[in-house]
Formats: C-alpha cells, structure tokens, sequence
C-alpha cells in the first residue's frame, strides 16, 4: 500500500522488521539476562541487589563515554554502506574502534585501580560499598571486551548483518546465566562466590559474545572487520571529517552521561529500600530500551543508508514514519510491564517498602518512556542523516538548565518523597519532543557525508522550502 506521497508502506516495515527485530531481541536477549542476574543476587539480599545495580550505572557511564563514537562511527557506516564506498567503510570502523578502547581504559583502569573512589562517588552506604569494591575488581577485566564487541555489532548491524550479533547475545546470556548459577552458589565442587561470582560470569560471558561474532564473522565471509590493513589508513581530512561529525555526539554522550552520574549520585543518598528498589527499575528499564534500541538501529541504518545513496525523500518519509511506530510500540510494551509488575518486582527481592517504591517507579517510567523513546528515535534519526548537533544541543540544554537543577534541589535540598525526585528526571521530556517534531519536519536535518548525498540534497531543499512555503499560504 503507498500512501499520496508514493511512500511503499509494505516495503518499509519489511525493511524495518529485517533490521529492527533482530536487534530488539538481541538486546532483550541481553536485557533478560539481566533480570536473571538480579534474581540470582536476591537471595543475597537487598544490600547486594543495590550494589550491583550501583556498579551498573557505572558501566553506563562508561557506555556514555564510547557511545558517541558509536553513535558517529554508525553515520558514517550506514551512509557508506549506501554509497557502496568499502574503503570508506573499513577506514571509519578502525577509527571507530581505537577511539572506543581509549575511552573505555579510563574506566577498566578506575575499575581495577580505585573501586573503593567508585562505591565512595555512588553512595555514602559503606556495607553497599564493600559489596561493590568487589564486584567491581572482577567485572572491570569484562569491559574492553564489551567495547570491541559493540564496535563490531555497530558495524555488522549498520551493514544489514544483524543476525551474527543476535547469535552472539543469545551465546553469551546463555553463558552469563549458567556460569551465574555456578559461581554464586558453588557448585560442581566451586566455592560459593556470592557477587563476585555474578561478576566473574559477566566477564566469561563477554569472552563468548566477542569470541562468537568474529567466529560467525569469518564463517559468512563478512570482510570488513579482517581489513586489519585498511582499518587505520587514515588521512588528516578524513579524521577531520570523523572528529567534526562525532564531536557534538561525544558531547551530547559525555555531558548526558555526567548528568546521570549527578542524578545517580542522588538516588544513591536515599534509604536502602530505594537504592535496592531503582537497581531493580534499571534492569526492568532495559527491556524498555532493548526493545527500542530496534528502532533506534533501524532508524540510524535505514535513514542513513537511503542518505549516502542520494535518496533524500525516502530519508525523510522513512523517518517520520519511525518515530511514530516507536511510541506505539513502546506503549504496548509498558502496558504490558505494567500488568505483570508487582510478580515481577517481588522475585526479584523486593518486598514492603521497596516494593511499593518499585512499583510506583515502573508507573512514572510508563509515562514518560514512550515520549522519551520517540525523542530518542528522532535524534537517531538526525545523527544517521548526518546532523549530530540540533538533538545534541537541546539534550544537553534541557538537562542542566531543567533536570539537574530539579532533581538536586528536590532530593538534596528539600528532602521531598523519592517518587517526587524520581518523576523530575524527566520533566524535560515533552518540551523536547515539540521541538524534535518541528525540526523533523523541516527537512533540515538530512546532511550527507557521501557524493551522492550531496549531489541531491539542493532539489530536496528546493522542495522542502516549496512545500513549506504552500503550506504557510
């Protein structure tokens, strides 16, 4: 069926569900194992269960600290992946790479070195503390691992080759699970290793998931990640180019990932009930964001792929039609989480007060999530088109000028209820997603990088300005 504008809407989400299914359930592949792990640590207690999670809002600030390359490293892999450019293509995943393990050796360093200035940073809780000083020795030889093979999944996945990377997750939470059981409680003669056990089968389990892309790699003859020649040929217009590119993203990652850091900072400092019950919120999170991060790599992919090939209007309509797929999506998913909440919460160790804490969390989070993912989507989208700045810059606005302020004066300062400090996390949202949806429909987000691209873009200008000016007359 093609709606007025000749957009193939049979074509479309055919070429949305190759992309985006794969990688939904990769990642709530990935997401469910770490519901597991939070079931298996409950027995462990609620001390436990928040120093975990308290070490995972770590590893998500190092995911802030690489995530922009991966972010600019995408753009310029789907638009040379359009543009049929394979030179481009292995010059711009080197560098993606080298740029990723620099950033994430700060983090493997902090991990290993000072895990005691880590716990200290997260929570002024010294019995969470000490659970996390050891959890944190053993995880932090996972993390290089963990960067090498989300660089190699970003450019599998940008090249349409979704499936080694859903294979490799599948592997790898199979392991984590079953070393999980082995570990923690000792068994087959082990010693019971409690988290430090968790931490040990996260760090195998990353050893598997790198280990299976590049066997499956090499198996389906997929070239460019063997390029080991070409990956670093870089010229200095070329790293220019890059850097100019990623630079407002790394900005966007690194200032939203510090701000996070303050807001978890200040979860940190409430009851232990609380602390427990937002560790077991962020895992429930994930399935939210691993389901979205389908149409977050369909959007990057699909849009980026049709602007390196000079296809601007099928850009264009592509990405209108993504956003709005995204919030309906995700609407059925928290309807869902909804109902099954308070079974959920309960076998993952919350009772009493923390449970009613994480219920009244999952209720907040079902609010915001499907304007949250949409302004998610959106800014996938300008990133793939090659306009990393206009999302970056009202992200990084709205988080400083609004959020910071209000979840530090709420939680810090006047002591209001935990909910009320939760709920102003995202306070920002909705603004943002009028302004999102306004810069969409201008068009003036679609900026190639490739010949091709730029070739087109003076007609789909002309066109766009045409088409604004009738609409205003």
């Amino acid at each position: 069926m093609k709606t007025k504008s000749g957009f193939s809407w049979g074509n479309f989400l055919r070429n949305l569900a190759v992309i985006a299914i794969p990688v939904a359930l990769q990642n709530l592949r990935t997401t469910t194992g770490s519901m597991v792990d939070t079931m298996m640590i409950a027995p462990l207690g609620e001390t436990s269960v928040g120093a975990v999670g308290l070490c995972a809002q770590f590893s998500s600030l190092m995911f802030s600290g690489y995530w922009g390359f991966v972010g600019g490293g995408m753009l310029f892999f789907s638009q040379y992946w359009g543009a049929k450019d394979e030179d481009g293509i292995d010059r711009s995943f080197g560098l993606t790479l080298v740029c990723m393990l620099a950033s994430a050796s700060i983090f493997t360093g902090l991990a290993l070195l000072a895990p005691e200035l880590v716990m200290r940073i997260y929570t002024d809780k010294t019995a969470i503390q000490a659970i996390g000083v050891d959890y944190l020795r053993i995880v932090g030889f996972a993390y290089p691992m963990q960067v090498i093979s989300m660089a190699m999944s970003a450019l599998l996945r940008s090249t349409e080759r979704v499936r080694i990377p859903l294979f490799a997750a599948i592997a790898s939470v199979a392991t984590n699970m079953g070393l999980n059981w082995v570990f923690i409680y000792g068994k087959f003669g082990l010693p019971a290793m409690g988290v430090r056990g968790a931490a040990l089968a996260t760090t195998c389990a990353a050893a598997v998931n790198m280990a299976v892309i590049l066997i499956l790699s090499r198996a389906q003859g997929y070239p460019y990640l063997f390029h080991f020649s070409k990956h670093y040929r870089w010229n200095s217009s070329f790293v220019r180019s890059y850097f100019v590119k990623c630079f407002p993203i790394l900005c966007n990652e690194i200032l939203i990932g510090v701000g996070n850091m303050v807001i978890n900072i200040v979860l940190g400092r409430q009851s232990e009930q609380a602390i427990a019950a937002i560790a077991v919120f962020r895992t429930l999170e994930g399935l939210v964001i691993g389901f979205f991060s389908g149409f977050s790599n369909a959007a990057s992919v699909l849009v980026g792929k049709s602007v390196g090939a000079g296809e601007l209007d099928t850009a264009y309509e592509r990405a209108k039609r993504l956003v709005l797929l995204c919030g309906c999506s995700i609407f059925m998913l928290c309807v869902t989480l909804i109902a099954v909440h308070r079974p959920l919460l309960t076998v993952m160790s919350l009772s009493g007060e923390s449970l009613e804490i994480g219920t009244g969390l999952l209720m907040i989070y079902s609010v915001a999530a499907v304007i949250r993912m949409c302004n998610w989507t959106q800014n996938d989208t300008y990133r793939s088109a090659g306009d990393a700045a206009y999302g970056t810059i009202l992200e990084i606005s709205f988080m400083y000028a609004v959020v910071l302020p209000c979840v530090c004066l709420t939680g810090l300062v006047w002591k209001a209820p935990f909910l009320l400090v939760f709920a102003c996390c995202y306070i920002d949202e909705p603004i943002r997603f009028v302004l999102m949806q306004v810069h969409m429909y201008s068009g003036k987000w679609v900026r190639p990088v490739t010949e091709l691209g730029r070739a087109a873009l003076p007609a789909f200008r002309k066109k766009h300005v045409r088409d604004k000016a009738q609409r205003t007359a």
